[in-house]
């Protein structure tokens, strides 16, 4: 395992899976939000963010958390040699993000973007998870499934799963 993508709706436990596996393996992590983002959640440039995003995966160990531009979830696919896909029951998503949201307020979010505080974007955060669910969750699921004879692909369902895959990773 040299180059691992974690992708899937937001709060699902993927900066915590990610922060176990760098430990665990020494994997240089990256957060896509951390190359999209800019503070106040100014959107990076497209031909920024494609620059960093090629340096990160052109790289020969890596382990990547987040979406991104639907461009650069297919090439972190088709880069990675392990494609770790968490997908809970929506209602998971939400109740976590939300408990991250009101965290953020207290303590702030040390794997978010800098200058991006949490709080402000909490309806537009949902309204996001809803259209990742319903509109780009399935061709996920496809494209990620699609590569499942050439790839390691770990498609984790609950809240059970991802804390046994944790406990026993790869």
């Amino acid at each position: 395992m040299t180059r691992v993508m974690v992708i899937g709706n937001a709060g699902g436990g993927k900066s915590t899976l990610c922060e176990e596996l760098s430990s665990t393996h020494g994997l240089p992590y990256f957060a896509i939000d951390k190359i999209q983002w800019r503070s106040g959640w100014t959107q990076t440039p497209a031909d920024e963010f494609d620059r960093a995003h090629e340096a990160i995966i052109s790289k020969d160990r890596w382990l990547v958390d987040g979406y991104g531009p639907w461009d650069s979830v297919l090439k972190r696919m088709d880069a990675a040699d392990t494609i770790i896909v968490i997908d809970h029951p929506i209602w998971v998503h939400y109740w976590w993000a939300t408990k991250r949201q009101i965290k953020s307020l207290f303590v702030g979010r040390s794997d978010g973007p800098s200058g991006c505080p949490m709080w402000p974007v909490t309806l537009r955060l949902y309204k996001m998870m809803w259209w990742l669910h319903r509109i780009k969750r399935p061709a996920l699921l496809t494209e990620a499934e699609s590569r499942a004879n050439d790839k390691r692909y770990i498609h984790i369902q609950s809240p059970s799963a991802l804390k046994r895959f944790v406990s026993n990773p790869i």
